[in-house]
């Protein structure tokens, strides 16, 4: 399938320039695209690249360079032209056709638009509804009075438990589960008892939630993931935290019970947050930080355990120089001794004259 680079310009809101009737047949990334390709350049020190290394025959920037002798489409955001690119080229396959498969389990009291489609295998108990557009894939596991909004995802493997609530236009990867018992226990008599497991997950709209992710339930309320939230592959939720709007959770983070966050949340790989603290709007953690207590709003968090930025990148610093700071330490001791010597040297013959 192709289009003319006047058509894909219309279909990212940008601007031609060179040959509009230039035909592209797909998109790719610099260093892979083919002839009839477009591809993006997003700094520009890549425009060598493009020019001396690359088959493309077309490129998308933010803006027009005499560097640049190639066909193009100038937008405001050449990543989020790109993604419209990439998926006008290649669609999401989707199950073959609307409908349920012959081969799922569907309880009769269950509401299923007539716009959905269940896959193969797929398990879809007592009282779940699920909403217009909305695609089960092969494999997926709905329990009990589950609520699935329009325009929803769920990829193969992925269970949901009881009374779990998925906003329109979520999208849940393979395998993630949504909605198991928290991590949650009373000691009496020597013995740990399961507490109280009576509430759920709800996912608000837009959100997205990678493979292998792990959300648990409240105890007695929701856990809840704001509007917008995205959740990378392997991330770990614990029971009763409530996620803000457009989070950033990067994979194998993990969040213990009663956290909270405000909106526009970032989290790096593998950082780790501990029980009842809140994280502030706009708060940014770097990789790998331990979280053990409350972050104001926008500050940038790094380190085990994790302090703002600036601090632990100059306690960084002031570590990196304790070699030469050890080394000039004894070269000023050994200076302080033969000193003390010269000195001792001096006075001693004025000391003998005075006695």
């Amino acid at each position: 399938m192709g289009t003319t680079l006047a058509q894909l310009a219309e279909l990212v809101d940008g601007k031609v320039f060179g040959d509009p009737n230039r035909v592209i047949t797909g998109a790719n990334i610099i260093r892979d695209a083919v002839a009839g390709e477009i591809t993006l350049m997003d700094k520009p020190d890549q425009a060598a690249l493009l020019m001396e290394d690359c088959l493309a025959s077309a490129v998308l920037v933010r803006e027009q360079s005499d560097k640049l002798n190639i066909d193009g489409i100038v937008v405001a955001n050449v990543h989020e032209a790109f993604g419209k690119t990439i998926r006008f080229f290649q669609p999401w396959e989707q199950t073959a056709s609307v409908g349920i498969h012959r081969s799922a389990v569907v309880s009769l009291a269950a509401v299923i638009d007539p716009t959905a489609t269940i896959g193969a295998g797929a398990v879809i108990s007592d009282g779940v509804v699920i909403g217009k557009n909305s695609i089960i894939h092969s494999g997926v596991h709905i329990q009990a009075g589950c609520r699935i909004g329009d325009d929803v995802v769920i990829f193969p493997g992925v269970v949901l438990y009881d009374r779990t609530e998925i906003g329109d236009r979520c999208i849940v990867h393979a395998n993630a589960v949504l909605g198991a018992y928290g991590f949650g226990y009373d000691s009496s008599s020597g013995k740990h008892i399961l507490s109280a497991q009576l509430g759920n997950v709800v996912l608000e709209a837009d959100v997205e939630i990678g493979a292998g992710a792990m959300i648990d339930r409240g105890t007695y309320g929701a856990t809840l993931i704001g509007q917008g939230t995205k959740i990378d592959n392997s991330v770990q939720i614990g029971h009763n935290c409530r996620i803000g709007k457009h989070n950033l959770l990067c994979s194998q983070v993990g969040i213990a019970g009663s956290t909270t966050t405000g909106d526009y949340v970032v989290m790096a790989g593998q950082v780790g947050i501990r029980d009842h603290v809140h994280i502030g709007t706009g708060a940014m953690i770097g990789a790998k930080a331990g979280i053990s207590s409350d972050i104001p709003e926008g500050q940038q968090t790094l380190g085990i355990p994790g302090g703002p930025a600036k601090t632990i990148l100059s306690e960084h610093m002031a570590i990196k120089k304790l070699p030469e700071m050890r080394k000039t330490i004894k070269q000023l001791a050994k200076r302080i001794e033969q000193l003390e010597k010269e000195a001792e040297a001096i006075a001693e013959p004025a000391i003998r004259r005075a006695s």
